[in-house]
């Protein structure tokens, strides 16, 4: 519970912490990128949910940042994240044309102690934290079983493409299991993005998306009948409690899917080990990182660019659909939102590797 009592409203401190960036930061207009590219590194491919944050973001940068300058978003995937997260660690490109947007794939192998990181969030400077949710859903056959607990579905054998058992992932692995049921993962998948064509293509029978792959790509199946919710795994209120998340209200969380089924408790070492990850990975989700090298002001100028997005008065009807409706974090919101994403407590930490040991032969060292 030390963790929990540690949290913040993360939107309310996004609101104040703003208007304390503005009045500290450097003059961003001392910088502009007239006439050149920003690469937006994205290390995952082109079809998941990381892809379409980063493609929402990245005309809207142009616009905001000054001169103007073009933005591309360049995929780079490979282990889950870890390459690009570690080519990213060896850069030093100091003006401004280079961003990196992680994900909870890139934090959850850095929170474990995986050997193949070779990345430090520490040295890594922060401009924008985008919470994002999570939708767990079935094929209408299988969803037919299902009416709100999960005790008709622990005889059916289960199939999903999973990025890797250290991954983002491992939410969703750890939250069938604590449900009684049987999910074998298919590892490797490169995005969420392939995950979800496996599930159309018929070779996978459950699967989840985070919230903008979800909204784009599987809203459409939900509605010509090819999809069925499962649950959501739920948003944090002020005090840090599991409740419905506020994109998708209609759709329980899998709180009340556990609190609903036999033998799945809502208290114990293994809630409190799937809540700390859930934490780590979903309310700070994706994260824009500029390398160590940029300058104050080329950090103060990426804020202020994204304060301005933000700020547009069209922004809330243009990112319903893409974004959800999430804190999008900017200055000293964002920094608190980063220590969130990268850190979780010990025993936490020690459970999931016992688990990830005991299920699937990982063992981290």
């Amino acid at each position: 519970m030390k963790f929990l009592n540690r949290l913040l409203s993360i939107s309310a401190f996004a609101l104040s912490a703003g208007a304390v960036g503005l009045a500290s930061a450097p003059q961003a207009d001392a910088q502009s990128l007239e006439g050149k590219t920003v690469e937006f590194v994205i290390p995952f491919s082109e079809s998941g949910g990381s892809a379409r944050w980063a493609n929402f973001y990245a005309p809207l940068l142009s616009e905001a940042l000054p001169g103007n300058p073009t933005v591309v978003v360049k995929y780079m995937p490979g282990a889950g994240s870890t390459k690009g997260a570690n080519w990213f660690q060896e850069q030093d490109t100091a003006d401004g044309t280079l961003i990196f947007g992680s994900s909870g794939s890139t934090q959850f192998p850095y929170l474990l102690g995986d050997p193949r990181v070779r990345y430090e969030y520490n040295d890594w400077q922060v401009v924008l934290a985008s919470g994002v949710g999570g939708v767990s859903y079935l094929p209408p056959d299988i969803a037919a079983k299902f009416d709100g607990d999960a005790d008709d579905l622990k005889g059916i054998n289960f199939i999903w493409g999973s990025q890797g058992a250290t991954r983002l992932d491992l939410v969703a692995n750890l939250a069938w299991k604590m449900l009684g049921m049987t999910v074998d993962p298919v590892f490797g998948i490169e995005g969420r993005g392939d995950g979800r064509l496996m599930f159309e293509r018929g070779e996978a029978n459950i699967d989840y998306q985070t919230s903008p792959a979800y909204l784009k790509s599987v809203v459409p199946m939900v509605e010509e009948g090819l999809a069925v919710p499962m649950m959501t795994w739920g948003a944090l209120d002020d005090d840090g409690n599991i409740v419905r998340d506020p994109t998708f209200p209609e759709i329980a969380t899998f709180k009340e899917v556990c609190e609903a089924t036999a033998g799945c408790e809502t208290s114990g070492d293994a809630w409190e080990a799937w809540k700390a990850f859930y934490i780590a990975g979903f309310p700070a989700q994706k994260m824009v990182f500029l390398p160590k090298a940029a300058s104050p002001e080329v950090v103060a100028m990426y804020e202020q660019a994204f304060k301005d997005i933000k700020a547009r008065p069209d922004f809330a009807e243009m990112s319903a659909t893409t974004l959800g409706i999430y804190p999008q974090m900017t200055g000293a919101a964002a920094d608190k939102a980063k220590k969130l994403a990268t850190n979780a407590p010990a025993s936490a930490k020690q459970y999931v590797k016992d688990w990830l040991k005991e299920d699937y032969g990982v063992t981290l060292e």
